[in-house]
C-alpha cells in the first residue's frame, strides 16, 4: 500500500496575471525541499482554510517545476463567483502560505502516434502546455483549446507539426458542442491517433461519445476528464464523475 506523502508548507513567491481569465503563482520556499523533480504536468493539491471546517482541498496542475518553485496556473471562470482556490490565488502576496499534498501523477500524451487530437478549456491549459512541448518535435497533430478571449492566448512551444486552434467562448461551460465540433472537422491521416482531453464534464461526455464512439479510441491512446462541471464546485463534482466512471464501466 502507497503511504500518501505528508503535507508541505509552501510559499507565494511571485504572483502574475498572465491574461483576463489566468492567474500563475510560484510556490517554494523550505518546504520544497525533496519534492521530487520531473513533476510537470502532474498536479497538487491545494489545502485552503475553511473556517470552522476541515480544509477545502482544490486540484491544480504544476505547469513548470525548478528547483526553487512549482508555477500552477489557475483559470478565471469570468461570469461566476471566484471560488476559493481562485480567491487564494488574486488575493495572495509574496510570503503567504498555503498547504498542499502530492504529487499526482501527469497525464502525458503517449509517444510514437502518428497523428495527436487534444482538447481542453482553460482549466486543462496548463496540462495541454506542458503536453505539447514534451511531445518528440517531429510530432503532428491538431488542438483545440476552449478560451475566454482572444487575450487568454498563450505561447505554447509545441512541435511545428501540431497546429493549435483557440476557440473564443465568452461563457465557459455553456456551449458543450464546440469542441467536440473542433475535433470532427479534422482531417485525419492514414496511421495511428491518439487523442487527450480534458475540460467542462458536458463538453467532456461530447468529446467522449466522439472519440470512443466514432474513431474508436480506447487503451492508451485515449486520455479523458472532467477537471470541473458548470454550476458545481469540486466536492459535488468528484460524486458526479465517480457516477459517471461507474455508469461507464457498466
Amino acid at each position: 500500500m502507497t503511504t500518501r506523502p505528508e503535507p508541505r508548507t509552501l510559499e507565494v513567491l511571485s504572483s502574475e496575471t498572465l491574461s483576463p481569465s489566468m492567474h500563475r503563482l510560484a510556490l517554494g520556499g523550505a518546504g520544497l525541499v525533496g519534492f521530487p523533480g520531473g513533476q510537470a504536468g502532474g498536479y497538487i493539491k491545494l489545502m485552503l482554510p475553511a473556517e470552522g471546517e476541515r480544509p477545502l482541498v482544490r486540484t491544480y496542475t504544476i505547469r513548470r517545476q525548478s528547483p526553487e518553485a512549482l508555477t500552477v496556473d489557475f483559470a478565471l471562470h469570468g461570469q461566476e463567483e471566484a471560488g476559493p482556490a481562485t480567491r487564494f490565488a488574486l488575493e495572495a502576496q509574496r510570503g503567504a502560505t498555503v498547504q498542499i499534498g502530492g504529487p499526482g501523477p501527469a497525464k502525458p500524451l503517449p509517444q510514437g502516434r502518428d497523428f495527436y487530437l487534444v482538447a481542453g478549456d482553460m482549466t486543462a491549459l496548463p496540462a495541454i502546455g506542458v503536453n505539447l512541448e514534451e511531445l518528440d518535435r517531429g510530432a503532428k497533430g491538431h488542438a483545440a483549446i476552449e478560451i475566454q478571449s482572444e487575450a487568454d492566448r498563450q505561447p505554447i512551444d509545441a512541435p511545428p507539426g501540431v497546429t493549435i486552434e483557440w476557440i473564443v467562448n465568452p461563457q465557459p461551460g455553456l456551449a458543450p458542442e464546440l469542441l467536440v465540433e473542433a475535433m470532427r472537422a479534422v482531417e485525419l491521416p492514414d496511421g495511428d491517433v491518439a487523442a487527450w482531453a480534458a475540460c467542462e464534464f458536458s463538453s467532456m461526455r461530447a468529446l467522449r461519445e466522439f472519440f470512443r464512439g466514432e474513431l474508436g479510441l480506447g487503451g492508451d491512446d485515449l486520455y479523458i476528464s472532467s477537471y470541473w462541471k458548470h454550476g458545481l464546485e469540486e466536492t459535488k463534482h468528484k460524486v458526479l464523475k465517480r457516477e459517471d466512471a461507474e455508469a461507464q464501466a457498466a
